[in-house]
């Protein structure tokens, strides 16, 4: 059997996205797979090509160092590498395409678009969910909605001097969190203890971004993967410092995490009920998996801070430690997740363009210049957008380049053109 891993990618969890690609590729070669390895954001993306040796895989080190990324020239890459005839035919021609990517493109929902474009079945969760989950006020009003416990926040845009009186009641009750609204926010949490720390942090930005802005919660911290419909056991984090950020996710020494967490039966099932409305809430089903994370009060009540769509498949992280608490070796994990059952149909695939249309691709932002949910439609041009990708209906022969060359996109006015 043949095996296509994604890992790298532009974002600032490069080197753990490449950390876990390696992993997985490991198991797959275990697992009896001839295993190719694809970072799509490099210039050369093939890392190995249908090797059943481990010993063909590099070597991968996280460090407490952010690497130093150009983003733009990258997701250039990745455009052209996953739309390309024959990454394409690669991809198609796997029996298991396992996206490792974290962050950037393949954190919101951009990778799994093209892969849904170009009709190749992958592990893991689809544009839609990833788009949602990757927004956290967005990820919150659902999860508040269908009645998973969340804490008030406030949004505020940098660059404005003012804060909400929302934010000024949070602090006279105490601290406040401090994270940007979108992405794994492991490198932008900062806990303030008054409106300059506030003014501070958020001054660590561009004016223009949306943060969020929460009440620090003083208790214990878990996680709780889900795999389907089925909920790991807790794994609780424990740490020196005040959050669970870069520095305590990757310095030898700074954390460690504990399963099953030593926790009452009723807390237990708390968080595990929570994990596994929060895991559907945000369209994710027994086709996906994701690791749900929360953190208590000072009242021990659990409030939950994000649903991760794409988490780390790290042997070493919270999903691993959660499968090896019941006795699944690394390698049986990730084959569990390539055994889940075919995901629904995504928003491309709901709109079914009638032959000989085909799908096409614009990543520049939409038109009004606003991020838009990934199931809204373009009442008139039959357009998917998932972020601040757009998937366009384009009738065959009106492009240059269609599909299976896939370098057709359409730009923001709708017409048929080429990707810079």
């Amino acid at each position: 059997m043949k095996a296509v891993v994604l890992c790298g990618g532009e974002s600032a969890e490069r080197d753990v996205s490449l950390d876990s690609g390696m992993s997985v590729a490991r198991a797959l070669i275990d697992l009896r797979y001839e295993v190719t390895v694809v970072d799509p954001a490099v210039d050369e993306p093939f890392v190995c090509r249908s090797s059943c040796d481990p010993g063909d895989l590099p070597q991968t080190t996280v460090t407490t160092e952010l690497p130093v990324i150009d983003v733009s020239k990258s997701r250039k890459n990745i455009f052209a590498t996953l739309t390309s005839e024959a990454m394409v035919t690669t991809l198609n021609l796997a029996d298991v395409v396992f996206p490792a990517l974290h962050g950037g493109w393949g954190g919101d929902g951009h990778v799994q678009a093209l892969l849904e474009m170009a009709d190749v079945p992958f592990t893991g969760a689809g544009s839609a969910a990833c788009s949602l989950a990757w927004d956290k006020q967005r990820t919150l009003r659902v999860l508040r909605d269908e009645g998973v416990t969340v804490s008030p926040w406030e949004v505020h845009r940098t660059g404005e001097n003012e804060h909400q009186p929302g934010v000024l009641s949070m602090l006279d009750v105490g601290p406040v969190v401090v994270k940007c609204l979108t992405g794994t926010s492991f490198s932008t949490l900062f806990v303030a203890e008054d409106a300059d720390e506030v003014a501070a942090a958020l001054a660590e930005a561009p004016a223009g971004e949306d943060w969020l802005i929460s009440p620090f919660l003083s208790g214990r911290e878990f996680t709780v993967s889900v795999l389907g419909d089925h909920i790991l056991p807790v794994v609780e984090l424990e740490y020196s410092g005040p959050l669970y950020d870069f520095e305590a996710k990757n310095r030898p020494g700074a954390s460690q995490r504990l399963c099953p967490a030593e926790i009452t039966a009723e807390l237990r099932d708390c968080l595990q009920q929570q994990a596994l409305r929060a895991h559907r809430s945000v369209g994710l089903g027994p086709a996906e998996y994701s690791r749900v994370d929360f953190r208590c009060n000072n009242h021990g009540e659990p409030h939950c801070l994000e649903v991760n769509a794409c988490p780390a498949l790290r042997t070493g992280g919270g999903f691993a430690t959660a499968a090896n608490a019941i006795g699944w070796s690394f390698p049986q994990l990730i084959n569990e997740i390539t055994r889940l059952p075919p995901r629904p149909p995504s928003p491309a695939d709901l709109v079914s363009p009638p032959a000989p249309s085909i799908w096409s691709m614009s990543p520049a932002a939409s038109t009004s210049g606003t991020r838009t949910a990934p199931s809204e439609m373009s009442s008139d041009r039959s357009c998917v957008a998932v972020g601040d990708l757009r998937l366009c209906r384009c009738v065959a022969g009106s492009c240059p380049g269609l599909f299976p060359s896939r370098s057709a996109v359409v730009d923001s006015g709708g017409q048929c053109a080429r990707p810079d």
